[in-house]
């Protein structure tokens, strides 16, 4: 008699797990892109989890939609909580980067890219919480009007609101034409190499003459505490990063970083920093380095038989 209802809680368990395991992949792709942290978004998946387990069978009708439900409020209520944390950071906030992998339809790289990279993820912070979840979960993850309104417990009519003003915020800031990947990857070996050789003209050419550099030191390590602008003023900043006798050289590495071509720079095998960009008609329109080192526990160290780490799909 002891067996039976031990036997069927643990099928029940399983059967929780498995299904939890099916839409894993999902919760981490939204809650990452809510957070713009890697750490947080596990925390949020922890959380979901135990609030699943918990849950009756009449709760859930959908698995997908109950545990999207979850991790969005949850995602709404720390980006609440965390404004006033982010407006007293020490210099400059960026999402934390993450490796991903190169899939091999352009297409779908083109489209992980516009959604993930760090630029992107920039552009959602002028967004309220509930603008943020309504715009991913209409505009990235393609749920409709009526899901999007029951996950962020808001009507249709008021979701298509919030996105009419999240579409009009965000509009004016992005990039209207596209980069081709090419583009992309060549810029970003032309900037490691230029940068390498202390080559200030070269560099110039690269840059678009209102570029704006970001760094994120987090307080932590040695970081512009303000945006740079201005491509003569960005230029000479890096060429003396790089002649600095008070940092390290490190060894610069190409990677997959949020979907596009990046930089991942190591110091003694360990990566120092890691340099994403935004590249708007031929040019590097931003730079974005984040070197606080919590933000970088992600990238695991530099193997030589691997090259890059720590892959990730989203």
């Amino acid at each position: 008699m002891g067996v039976e209802p031990y036997a069927a809680g643990k099928e029940n368990f399983m059967n929780h797990l498995e299904a939890f395991k099916q839409h894993r992949p999902l919760l981490f792709s939204i809650a990452y892109r809510m957070l713009g942290s890697v750490t947080d978004a596990e925390d949020l998946i922890q959380e979901t989890f135990l609030r699943w387990h918990q849950a009756s069978k009449t709760e859930v009708r959908s698995p997908k939609a109950y545990l999207s439900r979850i991790i969005t409020r949850l995602g709404i209520d720390y980006l609440r909580s965390a404004r006033l944390q982010r407006e007293q950071y020490m210099g400059s906030w960026l999402p934390e980067p993450i490796i991903t992998q190169q899939t091999r339809e352009p297409a779908e790289q083109v489209e992980l890219a516009d959604s993930l990279s760090i630029a992107f993820l920039v552009l959602l912070e002028s967004l309220s919480p509930t603008e943020r979840a309504v715009f991913l979960l209409r505009e990235i993850f393609d749920y409709d009007y009526s899901e999007v309104g029951r996950i962020v417990d808001k009507s249709p009519t008021n979701c298509r609101q919030n996105m009419r003003l999240a579409r009009q915020r965000l509009a004016s800031r992005r990039p209207r034409f596209a980069v081709s990947r090419q583009q992309q990857e060549r810029l970003t070996r032309q900037f490691m190499e230029t940068c390498s050789k202390g080559d200030l003209q070269g560099l110039l050419a690269l840059l678009a003459e209102d570029i704006t550099f970001w760094s994120d030191g987090g307080g932590k390590v040695t970081a512009a505490l303000k945006p740079l602008h201005g491509s003569m003023k960005v230029a000479r900043f890096l060429i003396a990063i790089r002649r600095s006798e008070i940092l390290p050289t490190p060894a610069s590495s190409l990677a997959e970083i949020n979907g596009q071509p990046g930089i991942i720079n190591y110091v003694n095998g360990y990566p120092e920093s890691v340099v994403t960009f935004e590249i708007i008609e031929n040019c590097i329109q931003s730079i974005y380095t984040v070197r606080n080192p919590e933000k970088l526990k992600s990238m695991g160290k530099y193997s030589s038989m691997q090259g890059v780490l720590g892959l990730a799909n989203f």
